[in-house]
C-alpha cells in the first residue's frame, strides 16, 4: 500500500521567513541571494524555482529526496539562526511559498519562491547598514555582500540598499534592521528606482559622502608622500 500526503488548496499562498546572502554579479547589473546551506552554490533571484540540487531529474520537491527551497513558519526562528557566526552576515528574508510544496513541523519546502522584503542586520562596528559592501567571499560570477555603514564602506565594491533592491526588481524591498525585527534605519525601503523618499536619499548621500572622504584621505596621502620626493637644498 502506498501512502499518500494530505493535500492542501490555500486560497492565499503560504508565507515564511529564512535567511540568505546577498550577492551582486560580477559585473554589477544583477543582484540576488544564496542559501546558507544546501544550495548554496546556486544564487538566486526574487521570483525563482528550485531544482535539485544533486542533478536529478525529478521535479523539486520530491518527497523521497531534500530539494527544494525551504523556510520556517516563525520568523523569530529564523532570527535565531543569525546568531550563529557563520551565519552573522546573512539577511532575514520574507518569502511568498509558490508551486507544489511539503509542509514540515517548522516550515515548508517548497518549487518555486517570491522574495517580498530582506531585512539586513547592522554593519560589523554596530552602526545602521545604509549598502551592502564586498564580504571577502564569492561564488563563479558572483560577490558576496554584507551589511556595511557609511564609515566603513571605505574603497570596497558596495551597493546601496536601495540600489540593491532595483538591481534585485521584482518589487524587493530592502529595509535596515536588527535581529529581533526592531528596525534601527530606514534606508533602502523602496526597491523602485522612482519615488525615493527622505531616508532613501539620506542613505545614498551618506554612502556617496564616505566614498568622497575615502577618496579624499587617499589623496591627501598621495600628495603628501610625494612632497617628500621633491629635491632638497
Amino acid at each position: 500500500m502506498r501512502l499518500r500526503l494530505p493535500e492542501e488548496r490555500p486560497a492565499e499562498p503560504p508565507t515564511g521567513y529564512k535567511i540568505a546572502h546577498p550577492v551582486l554579479s560580477q559585473d554589477g547589473t544583477r543582484a540576488g541571494f544564496t542559501g546558507v546551506s544546501l544550495g548554496g552554490a546556486l544564487p538566486y533571484g526574487v521570483l525563482a524555482d528550485a531544482s535539485c540540487v544533486y542533478g536529478l531529474r525529478h521535479r523539486a520537491p520530491h518527497r523521497r529526496c531534500d530539494c527544494g527551497f525551504h523556510c520556517v513558519h516563525d520568523r523569530a526562528t529564523a532570527e535565531g539562526l543569525l546568531c550563529t557566526g557563520e551565519h552573522r552576515s546573512a539577511v532575514l528574508l520574507d518569502v511568498t511559498v509558490l508551486g507544489a510544496y511539503i509542509r514540515f513541523e517548522l516550515g515548508f519546502r517548497y518549487a518555486r519562491q517570491r522574495v517580498r522584503v530582506a531585512t539586513v542586520g547592522p554593519c560589523a562596528c554596530g552602526a545602521v547598514a545604509v549598502a551592502f559592501a564586498d564580504a571577502g567571499w564569492g561564488r563563479p560570477g558572483w560577490l558576496g555582500l554584507a551589511a556595511a555603514c557609511a564609515g566603513c564602506v571605505r574603497g570596497r565594491t558596495s551597493v546601496s540598499l536601495a540600489g540593491f533592491a532595483r538591481l534585485a526588481g521584482d518589487g524587493l524591498r530592502v529595509v535596515a534592521g536588527s535581529v529581533g525585527g526592531a528596525v534601527a534605519g530606514a534606508a533602502g525601503q523602496l526597491g523602485s528606482a522612482e519615488g525615493l523618499g527622505v531616508p532613501e536619499l539620506v542613505a545614498e548621500a551618506a554612502l556617496l559622502q564616505a566614498r568622497l572622504d575615502w577618496f579624499q584621505s587617499q589623496l591627501a596621502g598621495l600628495e603628501e608622500g610625494g612632497s617628500g620626493n621633491g629635491p632638497k637644498g
